[in-house]
């Protein structure tokens, strides 16, 4: 299922690209108002937020393909089906918001308008991983591979995964935001181009594009049982004797110098002062502001006086 967790973390990617979710991020950032620690803080609790209600809808679509077991040619039948038409709908942009299905969400999402700080970034959690015209497809092909792994507890951790693929991306745009400029985050949004007079958007056809081959690679390899294995065993034994290279402690000190090295060098680098500016150099007299020699001199009180009137 190594391939099924990979797809969930790349929907829940594309999910918060969507076109549907570009509501999302002003409002996390509405939220958040800060870097560091407090951002951590703010995604790990809207992932709180994601799990609540997604991993409960991965724990009953895996308890839902258990039932049909006995039936597995048949469930995966079925599930490569709904996969492929999921991934068409999904490029030709007929989506569908799931959270209109699911009770309390209506209002869970005008408690999150109206709420402030952590609050709000937890209501913001448990809306945004179901709500989104775009988004019903992704969720759909995910809760589809859950109910075909017949586990609850891997389908449980799928949807836990889809929901690490929002949070990781969104922590990521937000720390981001102000160095990605103008140019990347118009590449973030996508952009829509029209076909044959159907209108198409560059995230919905990628995401389409997924799910479909998703649909295709579960139908041939029975549901990814008979997935090959990525990496293959002698590649596995060769890795873990190249990592037993690390263990040397002249390693481990090398490591710990260059790292030393590392701050120090920044220590030193934000301790030099900045060499200063040498001052622009002043008019010459008879120029700018200053009045020739013999002239009339204005002062503060708006009278002139002229050469003659000096005692």
């Amino acid at each position: 299922m190594d391939v099924g967790f990979v797809t969930a973390f790349l929907g829940g990617i594309l999910a918060l690209l969507s076109p549907c979710a570009a509501l999302l991020l002003p409002s996390f950032f509405a939220s958040t108002v800060g870097s560091g620690p407090r951002l951590l803080l703010h995604a790990g609790v809207f992932y709180g937020g994601l799990l609540i209600i997604l991993v409960p809808l991965g724990v009953g679509a895996g308890a839902f393909g258990s039932l049909f077991l006995t039936h597995r040619t048949e469930l995966i039948t079925v599930s490569s089906l709904l996969l492929i038409t999921l991934g068409i709908a999904q490029i030709f942009g007929l989506g569908f918001d799931p959270s209109s299905i699911l009770p309390g969400q209506s209002a869970a999402r005008g408690r999150a308008a109206s709420a402030t700080g952590l609050v709000k970034t937890f209501l913001l959690g448990t809306t945004s991983g179901v709500a989104g015209f775009c988004a019903g497809p992704i969720l759909g092909a995910v809760l589809t591979v859950a109910a075909a792994s017949g586990d609850s507890v891997t389908a449980g951790l799928l949807l836990a995964v889809y929901g690490a693929g929002m949070v990781v991306p969104l922590l990521l745009i937000v720390a981001l935001w102000r160095p990605l400029g103008g140019r990347g985050r118009s590449l973030l949004r996508g952009r829509g181009f029209t076909v044959a007079g159907f209108r198409f958007h560059t995230t919905s056809v990628l995401t389409g594009a997924l799910i479909t081959a998703t649909g295709v690679l579960f139908w041939a390899t029975n549901g990814l049982v008979g997935m090959p294995e990525v990496v293959s065993a002698s590649t596995q034994a060769n890795l873990q004797e190249g990592a037993g290279f690390l263990s040397n402690p002249i390693v481990d000190i090398a490591a710990i110098v260059a790292v030393a090295a590392l701050i120090t060098a920044i220590w030193y680098a934000r301790r030099t002062p900045a060499a200063p500016t040498e001052p622009e150099p002043s008019q010459s007299a008879g120029e700018g502001d200053h009045p020739p020699f013999g002239g009339t001199t204005p002062q503060p009180g708006g009278n002139i006086i002229t050469p003659r009137e000096i005692p």
